[in-house]
């Protein structure tokens, strides 16, 4: 089956979006706010703690809480707005999903994907994001529903994906 698109930022933060709630990177948000939490703990406890509290310890604690507070959600921002420099640039797009896997053509490119490579995806409104096996969840991949040649398609896509993938 194959898919034809121009990739959009819509299409790299949605994949950003879902791989970012899968491997290592779901832990990423509620690492950055715990330790924001524990900052402005420390900037409590010098004062409101015993003796006399000292200003610039304090203002840095408390500038470092509110660093890490923004820090989180312009995470998966940064990620995608870095991915889609990447990828739009190639242009087109061009798709051939079948049973050995996902084979995508640029005007630059050709990248080949095994399905022993790409082991869940998960699908969007507008898309079907392929993530690789390792627990880090790095690997990414997305097929815009939009790029399908036929438009019953979708259907027997989620078919091969759900044939070959775990679907989560």
């Amino acid at each position: 089956m194959e898919l034809l698109y121009t990739p959009t930022r819509a299409d790299v933060a949605d994949a950003v979006r879902v791989q970012m709630r899968h491997g290592l990177f779901r832990w990423l948000p509620r690492a950055l706010w715990l330790v924001a939490a524990l900052t402005a703990l420390v900037a409590a406890l010098e004062l409101f703690g015993p003796g006399d509290p000292e200003a610039w310890p304090v203002l840095r604690m408390v500038g470092i809480a509110l660093v890490l507070v923004v820090l989180g959600p312009l995470v998966r921002w940064g990620t995608a707005r870095l991915m889609y420099a990447m990828i739009g640039r190639q242009g087109e797009h061009r798709a051939l999903v079948d049973e050995d896997g996902v084979r995508w053509t640029t005007r630059d490119s050709e990248v080949v994907h095994r399905w022993q490579l790409l082991s869940r995806y998960a699908e969007t409104p507008t898309q079907f994001v392929l993530l690789t096996a390792d627990k880090s969840g790095v690997g990414v991949a997305a097929l815009p529903k939009r790029g399908l040649v036929d438009p019953a398609g979708v259907d027997r896509l989620r078919e091969v994906l759900d044939r070959n993938l775990t679907r989560m």
